[in-house]
């Protein structure tokens, strides 16, 4: 004869014991979940509508898709997207060039035999955006053209985030070895991380002076106190990202120092015993080990890269012109003028650029490099 022996249904307390984790974080889920979709909904709400003073108070008129249009084929095009140039035979080779690594690059994927739904449709959207905003960066620097408020930003994003990847790299590497006072090298690289962005400004402002700044006898010198880099536009756009590297090397530096010290040592001291260089020690063992780790760092700063405000507001005031107008400064002076639709369709445009590019590098970088941790 068998016994059968039923278990007893958990009661409420080893229910929420066992749940204990999730819902500890629940409450402060919900309440960043709740500060977060709010504006997001408000402000999808203001760029399909029109904001207006009124006796009173204000009103907010629905106007449909006028503020998109407006920004990409009306009167605020010039403000977005820039001015076109005329191209010539290398601005054409640039678009062909651009377009038949899209092409290869979707060819290879549908030649993988790991063709799905969702990673087509991905590719296709990622592959649509590079497109128009390869057309668009080529035509606005061509000969006769005015680059925009979007190309501002993707130049600010591109050049600062591979200058800025590049120096922190470098850093670490040099610090990683035994120097002396390389302890005090570290703080020293790390101090700028710590100054407000306005402050940064305010001084790179001060620095670059022609006139009264400390550097000021240096430059007439050299015969070039009467010159002034915030009248050109590729001058200012220089100054901007300089102290946008100064402040945001520092992020990457000791991110990747952390990383270059948690390498494989006993790869590398074998490596130097069978007579591999610097170079091939980094190419084969220590770029393995740190790219998951730079990759990530640079997802990063991509996304911190985007939302760039403070440097060409307080260096430049977006000027000359629109030369050095990022898209949140764009929104930020919309949003100053009242326009609350315009600054906030200017928002949503950003949004997306940004999230196409930084999800599409998440996808065919950041999980790629994943390999190396195998």
């Amino acid at each position: 004869m068998t016994e059968t022996s039923l278990e007893a249904p958990p009661t409420w307390g080893e229910r929420i014991d066992r749940h204990s984790g999730r819902l500890m974080v629940l409450p402060a889920a919900v309440v960043i979940l709740c500060f977060a979709i709010f504006p997001l909904i408000v402000s999808a709400y203001l760029s399909l509508s029109r904001f207006a003073l009124a006796p009173g108070g204000f009103t907010l008129k629905f106007v449909g898709l006028l503020n998109y249009r407006k920004l990409l084929t009306g009167s605020q095009q010039y403000h977005l997207l820039g001015t076109w140039g005329t191209l010539g035979a290398v601005g054409w080779l640039f678009l062909a060039a651009g377009a038949a690594l899209l092409l290869l690059w979707l060819a290879r994927y549908l030649r993988s035999g790991r063709v799905g739904i969702v990673g087509t449709i991905g590719r296709l959207v990622t592959a649509t955006v590079l497109a128009a905003l390869l057309l668009v960066i080529t035509v606005t620097l061509a000969p006769g053209g005015v680059p925009g408020t979007l190309v501002n930003t993707l130049l600010y994003v591109a050049i600062g985030v591979s200058v800025q990847f590049l120096l922190g790299l470098g850093l670490a590497l040099l610090c990683a070895q035994p120097i002396r006072g390389r302890n005090f090298f570290r703080v020293l690289f790390f101090v700028p991380l710590m100054v407000t962005p306005v402050g940064i400004a305010y001084a790179f402002r001060m620095l670059a002076d022609m006139q009264k700044g400390p550097f000021a006898p240096l430059f007439r010198a050299f015969g070039t106190g009467e010159w002034s880099w915030a009248t050109e536009a590729w001058s200012a756009r220089m100054m901007v990202m300089i102290g946008d590297t100064w402040q945001w090397t520092p992020f990457i530096f000791i991110v990747m120092l952390a990383a270059v010290e948690n390498q494989p040592r006993d790869q590398v001291e074998a490596a130097k015993l069978d007579g591999a260089n610097g170079w091939q020690i980094f190419r084969d063992i220590t770029w393995p080990a740190i790219a998951p780790v730079a990759a990530t760092v640079v997802l990063i700063r991509l996304i911190e890269a985007f939302k760039i405000i403070d440097l060409p507001n307080v260096l430049t005031g977006g000027g000359p012109g629109l030369a050095t107008e990022s898209m949140t400064l764009h929104a930020f002076i919309a949003w100053r003028t009242q326009d609350l639709g315009g600054s906030a369709a200017v928002g949503y445009m950003l949004l997306f650029v940004s999230t196409v590019i930084c999800v599409s590098f998440f996808n065919f970088v950041v999980r790629h490099t994943r390999r190396f941790e195998a």
